[in-house]
Order: structure tokens, then C-alpha cells, then sequence
């Protein structure tokens, strides 16, 4: 499956969400990526067919425990568990 859509959510869809998009925009240009839209929104946005990836934060994991290919953050700010955890779903969504 190619990955076309990555939503990053939080609570108001502006505060964690927009850090943790920019640090996942900046992954993938790390990584080459391209043709990946990334967006932040609030957990209610977040929908089954709303994004191939959803990445949230722990503290509201629990609102997203029913979508399929979700990242969840134990620290929002640490770019090293986000580049863990994107590059193995990456991986496993383009076997």
C-alpha cells in the first residue's frame, strides 16, 4: 500500500498535532519521501479513510485505539521515537 496521507492529531488540532506534523515533514524529507500529505487535525477528525497513518500522542491514544495504522508518542517532542516508529510503518505499509 502506498502511503499518500499522514494525520497528525491531538485534542484542538493546533498545538501537538502542528509540532509533531512538522517533525514528521521533516522525517520524510530526511528520508526522501515525497508525495506524502501530511495535515494535523483533532482526534475527532481522525476517521477510518481520513489518512493511510495517524500519529497522536499516548495521553490520547485511547481515541484513536479503533483506526488501523496509527503511531502512538510516548514524547511528542522526541524526534528519535517518531523516527522509529514512522520508518517501521512505512516499511511494513509498503510490503
Amino acid at each position: 500500500m502506498a502511503v499518500s496521507k499522514i494525520m497528525c492529531c491531538c485534542g484542538s488540532g493546533i498545538g501537538s498535532s502542528l509540532m509533531i506534523r512538522l517533525n514528521v515533514e521533516k522525517l520524510l524529507r530526511k528520508m526522501g519521501k515525497t508525495g506524502i500529505d501530511v495535515v494535523h487535525a483533532t482526534t475527532s477528525d481522525a476517521q477510518p479513510g481520513a489518512a493511510d497513518i495517524f500519529v497522536v500522542g499516548s495521553d490520547l491514544a485511547d481515541r484513536v485505539d479503533s483506526l488501523p495504522n496509527r503511531i502512538v508518542l510516548e514524547n511528542i517532542l522526541s524526534i528519535p521515537e517518531l523516527e522509529e516508529k514512522l520508518t517501521a510503518m512505512l516499511a511494513e505499509l509498503d510490503d
